[in-house]
């Protein structure tokens, strides 16, 4: 798709942005610079600040009260200059997907742009016209409640994951409209400390450029014209008043040239930071740091003009801000037309294409987590045959709901629009009895049901348990101390357990869960997520074989609290956990837990299928020099025999540098359909450049050296192989 890049220059809109800059107060040109919201400044405020020239709202939705505040901002204030609506549009407008930690399991950037397309067409017909999204964030921590708005651990994948979801909101709509992205939040907002949402960030320069500002990079270079800083500091600077992220990194280094938006009062905040010590200080720090925009926090509207007529400010930095703002709003025709459609909302919203993209999102982003039967039965469980299953218990909090499983940041998402397990399953199996049991909520100390749903254990064929969150326990300011199944849930499944049935277990969750007893009691576990709109025909779908399960995590799963931060990408150590540490004393000193392994309980970039794949023939081509690229094939075979995709990863390790390395990379991956017996040659190219990191003067560089790759299904096994550059 053809898709809006905001980094051109364009003559004319430059024409047409000095000229109404020209014509600007300093009052106008700071008014601008405020965005402003109806529930923080009251419906009266909010009137007066557009006719006088307010440059944003933001939270407001529906395209008749937006067109009316439009129509103010045109007519009524002096100089006509539109209002840009920006809007938290996380994983979908009205058609709700998978939250995008889910989403990124499937592995497709291609498909993730289709679903943010659709979502930036269902946001633009309703008076939208900026997206505060896509998060690309890195985490590293399943405590902090905002993972599942990203997508997990990795930058390689983070980065195609920010291109595709910019390309998919900035393509040009079928109305002709045009709509903006806003990569967020800059930076390593996802680093905080014990994965508690707004804490201190405290990291190296060198792991902040390695790890965590190369989705922003990809971000910006597919076109990005927004970016929106941070709540956190790093490193003692928060991220608002942050000169070395804000203009050094972002102007200097990125070429950035879009708008800069700070959080939700972020600029109000420093002041608990106790960086500044009043709103004055903050709006003086914020605007010579590179902030053009404040959200709600009011210190630009209340001080940057007197500000700039003391002398504190220049006004050549307003006007810079100023015409960043103006620029968009031209480049978005935002002058010719900032109307909702009233009349097509609803014929747009939820459209049947919509709906089935959202469908094959929720089956794709689904990861099954194991399938293994008892051994006095079949090898595995799943697949359930619908004809021999004559009695299905279904049992657990989640197995009926339909307004959970739409996850945090669905915003004007309906539970109505959504379907739920048991609502599915009773059509797709007509001919199965079908036991329904709660047997405890997600929160709370009832176990009443618990004697009940031991009873419809017994009596099934079947028993599949639909366990996990709320949706409010992921998301901004849902940290999690503890990371098991909340509520009396865990118990209810060893109640369940006692009728010595193969227990399924379905799990809808924002983040990954320490389930250490129910990984090794259950017969099968299929992650579903908070999977939208569509999460009980996926299920159905996924559980009755007429979907084949293809998703792969993109967070490691820990097998204790006590792990995380858990990651694939981590650094050897002098004493790794897998070395012979020292001979000193009886107990090998290395870098590992007296009472836990150091493995994750599943592994970034797992995920099991019903067929399973073989992977033989590995051929590595080393680059000529240190501007070529390396190639490297295998062949994939689908051994089993069902047809199905298979996600195959390439890691690679540099193993002496000048700084320390990670023990492994990602480096490339590919989806590839397979059917039965069938064999297909998969080839990455990786270009050297992409082989470096930051070293002792946090320059980027790619040294000589020897290097090992892994090619295989996630980030624990593969098919090995060196080369040498």
């Amino acid at each position: 798709m053809e898709h809006d890049s905001y980094k051109e220059f364009d003559p004319q809109i430059e024409r047409r942005v000095e000229d109404l800059l020209a014509q600007m107060t300093l009052a106008e040109k700071v008014m601008q610079m405020t965005q402003i919201n109806i529930n923080h400044h009251g419906r009266d405020e909010l009137e007066a600040r557009i006719r006088h020239g307010a440059g944003s709202l933001l939270n407001m939705y529906g395209a008749e009260i937006l067109n009316e505040f439009q129509k103010m901002a045109l007519e009524e204030s002096r100089l006509g200059i539109p209002l840009l609506v920006g809007n938290d549009v996380i994983h979908g407008y009205r058609t709700i997907f998978p939250i995008p930690l889910a989403w990124s399991c499937t592995w497709e950037p291609d498909l993730v742009e289709e679903g943010a397309h659709i979502a930036a067409e269902e946001a633009a017909v309703d008076g939208t016209n900026w997206i505060f999204a896509p998060m690309v964030d890195i985490c590293r921590d399943a405590r902090w409640g905002r993972i599942a708005e990203g997508a997990g651990e990795d930058p390689f994948l983070g980065q195609a994951m920010a291109g595709a979801l910019v390309r998919g909101f900035q393509t040009p709509l079928a109305d002709g409209r045009h709509i903006v992205a806003c990569p967020k939040h800059y930076a390593a907002y996802g680093a905080a400390e014990d994965g508690r949402d707004y804490n201190t960030v405290d990291i190296s320069e060198r792991s902040l450029r390695d790890v965590y500002l190369p989705p922003f990079k990809a971000a910006f270079d597919a076109g990005a014209g927004t970016v929106m800083s941070s709540f956190n500091e790093i490193a003692g600077v928060p991220a608002s008043i942050n000169k070395f992220l804000l203009t050094q990194v972002l102007r200097d280094e990125m070429n950035f040239t879009g708008l800069v938006v700070s959080d939700w009062n972020a600029l109000g905040e420093l002041i608990d930071h106790g960086v500044a010590p009043d709103l004055r200080e903050a709006a003086r720090r914020a605007a010579l740091s590179g902030v053009d925009m404040d959200m709600v926090s009011d210190a630009y509207h209340d001080h940057l003009q007197s500000l700039i007529e003391e002398g504190a400010v220049p006004e050549a930095v307003v006007d810079e801000a100023v015409r960043r703002i103006l620029r968009l709003k031209f480049a978005l025709g935002l002058f010719e037309n900032p109307y909702g459609d009233t009349e097509q909302t609803e014929a747009t919203f939820l459209q049947p294409p919509f709906r089935e993209k959202a469908l094959e999102m929720a089956r794709k982003s689904m990861v099954l987590l194991k399938n293994e039967a008892p051994s006095s039965q079949s090898a595995t469980v799943l697949p359930l045959d619908a004809g021999e299953v004559m009695r299905l218990a279904l049992i657990g909090p989640l197995a009926d709901d339909r307004r959970e499983i739409l996850g945090c940041w669905h915003r004007i998402g309906r539970w109505q629009d959504s379907e739920s397990v048991y609502e599915v399953l009773k059509k797709s199996m007509p001919n199965t009895e079908i036991t329904l049991v709660q047997g405890c909520s997600l929160e709370g100390d009832d176990i009443s049901g618990f004697e009940e749903a031991l009873a419809a254990a017994i009596a099934a064929d079947a028993v599949v348990m639909v366990l996990g969150e709320a949706e409010a326990m992921s998301g901004e300011a849902h940290s999690r101390a503890y990371l098991g199944l909340p509520g009396r849930q865990e118990e209810l499944l060893y109640a369940v357990a006692a009728a010595g049935k193969p227990l399924i277990a379905v799990l809808m969750c924002g983040r990954p869960l320490v389930i250490p007893w129910l990984a090794e009691n259950t017969a099968a576990i299929l992650l579903a997520w908070h999977g939208g709109i569509r999460t009980g025909g996926a299920v159905a779908d996924l559980l009755l074989g007429k979907a084949n399960p293809s998703g792969k995590l993109t967070a490691s799963w820990p097998r204790a609290l006590g792990q995380v931060p858990i990651y694939y990408a981590h650094k050897n150590s002098g004493r790794p956990a897998d070395g012979p540490g020292t001979s000193q004393f009886d107990m090998a000193h290395r870098t590992r837990f007296i009472d836990e392994a150091t493995e994750p309980l599943f592994p970034f970039g797992y995920g099991l299928s019903y067929t399973t794949f073989a992977y033989s023939d590995l051929q590595v081509t080393p680059p000529r020099d240190l501007q070529g690229t390396l190639r490297v094939t295998a062949v994939v075979t689908n051994t089993g025999a069902m047809a199905g995709d298979e996600i195959a990863q390439l890691y690679v390790r540099d193993l002496v540098g000048e700084v320390t390395r990670p023990v492994k990379e990602l480096k490339g991956f590919q989806k590839v359909f397979l059917a039965p017996g069938e064999s297909k040659q998969i080839a990455f190219e990786v270009p050297v450049q992409e082989l470096g990191f930051h070293g002792l003067d946090l320059t980027y560089k790619v040294e000589p050296g020897d290097f090992h790759l892994w090619l295989g299904p996630d980030s624990s096994q593969g098919l090995e192989g060196a080369f040498t550059l």
